[in-house]
């Protein structure tokens, strides 16, 4: 009894001395970035970049020579400046999305509108609100369609025109390309497409050589032409050959077409086409995850010459060790170790060209490379109210799960933590499928650092950037393998000596907050605490409320990927709430269309009926994640005073 009673002392003392740590000012993890993405002008007068705000992410165009701001988009609530474009040196084409709450995927309206740099001849280009909102426009009313179009080649030779797909408002359609005039809008007929829901892919001069899509079987189909009114021919039908292709691009002479292609097992291949002879050779593989982006040429944004590869920490590799582009970004690599650097965009004539800096530790700053002269001259940052250097730093790590496959993740720690023994918290990504976690800045997994926690994060079987078998290897697999994987990365981080086993919480959002609550169920001594954030507790309530269910293939991707409705039961936390063991904080959103508050109040009556400790937060006028500064600080308030009650760590100031 005595031993006992000295043990729980010495672990108190501890505890508190772990956590002699300052309260955490929540305000500035939540504060949104000063901008998302910027591009220079193809003259180089000026800079486009999108603003978020509350609610709404607006375009800010700014002239370099004094810093003005001289022409600014926005559209009403939850739409959102998803892209944009300079398709002139003062002419800006930008597509714009919707989302109902912070954490929605923003889903694109179809929508283009343009404007001039200076504000000026802004207009709708194609979209529903034709004929009900001009943006300011003094051009004549156009007439209203049911299409929805998306940009596929900004025609940089081409002052007035663009290439886009054009979307007929029905289920499964036939695209088809046209060039769109981006002062009137009007359109030109350019290909249709030979296989339902295609996008296309030109060719370095414009014209539309592929088309990429998948019909009522979900098979996703490749098609290559020659040139304008060659005849469709058929490279790749993934119902036959049971991997997808995709299109990246061209070599200069266009003799060899670049393809992304799945294979049987591993990681996706980037394959040179050689269209003549049919040969194929791959060019460039990663042994752990697929391509994650493309570095085109600075000459050509149609010429592809090298790949990202996100594993772990990111990294470019060329097809050929001596281009241009290879020198310049080993050179901004050596100014800036450490670092991952992304060449976002350039004038027109290669000579400036503006270069993001980012890291686990900086949400990213923005210089200007004069690349003649090889001289920085720095820009601006998203958020320069934090200190990288009080940050904590990010690691990759990679461990196996039970069955032995590879899993692959990152364990952040607090700035100056040893590593051992830590207070940990397991952070589950949103999704699940196809989505995945990375290297780099984000601010709730440092908020949670900030508070003294270590922070695990692990991208399951299901989570996308792993290659197919991968993927795939997650449908139907809620609360089965993909939680096991979960748990098997919880039981490493205990077994490395990082985890004090006896504080160890759950939380996530959205399937995060699934795999929170579905773990302490089947992990009953695990886990201290679980959090659950806009999350889905009732599986079966998937495919009766909710917007998947709605759209046309969401009853097959609910069927295909999670199950049918009656086979759902045993694996809904809500079925579960008898075996949870451990206090729970739930909250959610009133209008929430991804994950309806319905799942966190049965969730919560469960909870309740089993004898459960549990807090709940609800905001009736918010969606999937809390827009609303004043609701997101409450938010974060309640959950680190959770985790203190339990783990021990930092309150909110």
């Amino acid at each position: 009894m005595r031993k006992a009673l000295l043990a729980s002392l010495a672990a108190g003392v501890l505890l508190c001395s772990q956590f002699a740590v300052a309260q955490v000012d929540v305000q500035r993890f939540i504060r949104k970035d000063k901008f998302e993405s910027i591009k220079i002008s193809p003259g180089g007068e000026y800079l486009a970049a999108t603003v978020p705000l509350e609610d709404r992410t607006v375009l800010a165009i700014i002239r370099r020579a004094d810093n003005q701001l001289t022409g600014t988009f926005a559209l009403a609530k939850n739409s959102h400046v998803s892209g944009f474009w300079w398709v002139n040196p003062g002419r800006v084409v930008l597509s714009v999305a919707e989302k109902f709450g912070q954490l929605d995927q923003p889903l694109g309206t179809g929508e283009l509108f343009a404007m001039d740099a200076d504000g000026g001849k802004a207009t709708v280009l194609v979209g529903y609100r034709i004929g009900t909102q001009q943006v300011g426009s003094n051009i004549q009313q156009k007439k209203p369609e049911q299409v929805h179009a998306f940009l596929v080649d900004s025609l940089p030779a081409d002052d007035k025109g663009v290439v886009v797909s054009i979307w007929p408002w029905s289920d499964d359609p036939f695209t088809r390309a046209e060039r769109l005039d981006v002062y009137t809008g009007r359109r030109t007929p350019i290909a249709r497409a030979p296989v339902r829901n295609a996008d296309f892919t030109t060719d370095n001069l414009g014209q539309v050589r592929f088309a990429h899509g998948a019909g009522i079987d979900n098979a996703r189909k490749l098609y290559y032409r020659d040139g304008k009114g060659s005849d469709w021919q058929l490279v790749n039908d993934e119902a036959v050959s049971k991997r997808a292709e995709h299109p990246l691009g061209f070599n200069r002479d266009q003799t060899i077409a670049y393809l992304q292609v799945e294979q049987a097992s591993g990681p996706d291949a980037v394959v040179a086409w050689n269209i003549a002879t049919g040969e194929r050779k791959e060019v460039l593989r990663n042994p752990n995850v697929d391509p994650d982006s493309i570095v085109y040429s600075q000459d050509s944004d149609m010429v592809p010459v090298g790949v990202v590869f996100a594993d772990g920490k990111p990294s470019v590799r060329f097809f050929a060790d001596d281009v241009p582009e290879a020198r310049l970004y080993r050179s901004l690599e050596a100014a800036f170790p450490g670092e991952a650097v992304k060449v976002t965009s350039r004038t027109a004539d290669g000579q400036l060209a503006l270069v993001q800096v980012s890291s686990d530790r900086n949400p990213g700053d923005f210089y200007l490379f004069n690349v003649e002269a090889k001289k920085l001259d720095y820009a601006l940052s998203r958020r320069d109210w934090l200190d990288p250097d009080a940050m904590g730093a990010t690691q990759p790590v990679k461990l196996s799960a039970r069955d032995g496959t590879d899993l692959h993740g990152f364990l952040t720690l607090p700035k100056g933590a040893s590593g051992k023994q830590m207070p940990m918290v397991v952070l589950p990504h949103g999704g699940p499928f196809g989505i995945r976690d990375y290297w780099g800045f984000d601010p709730e997994t440092q908020l949670l650092a900030s508070a003294g926690y270590a922070v695990l994060q692990v991208n399951f079987r299901g989570s996308g950037g792993y290659g197919r078998s991968f993927h795939q290897a997650g449908a139907r697999e809620w609360g089965k393998s993909m939680q096991d994987d979960v748990t098997d990365a919880t039981r490493w981080a205990v077994q490395q000596g990082i985890a004090d086993p006896q504080r160890i919480c759950l939380y996530g959002a959205s399937y995060g907050a699934y795999a929170s609550l579905t773990g302490v169920a089947k992990e009953p001594d695990l886990y201290r605490c679980a959090a659950g954030y806009v999350g889905v507790y009732d599986l079966g309530m998937m495919h009766t409320r909710g917007d998947i269910q709605r759209r046309g293939s969401g009853e097959t991707y609910l069927n295909e990927w999670i199950g049918p409705r009656n086979g759902l039961a045993s694996v809904s936390p809500v079925n579960m709430a008898e075996r949870i063991k451990v206090p729970v904080f739930l909250a959610a959103g009133g209008e929430d269309e991804r994950a309806p508050v319905q799942h966190t109040e049965l969730m919560e009556r469960r909870l309740k009926a089993a004898g459960v400790p549990v807090e709940t937060l609800y905001k009736k006028t918010e969606g999937h994640g809390f827009y609303k500064p004043e609701n997101q600080q409450e938010y974060y308030t309640r959950l680190l005073a959770f985790f203190n009650r339990h783990l021990g760590g930092a309150t909110a100031k």
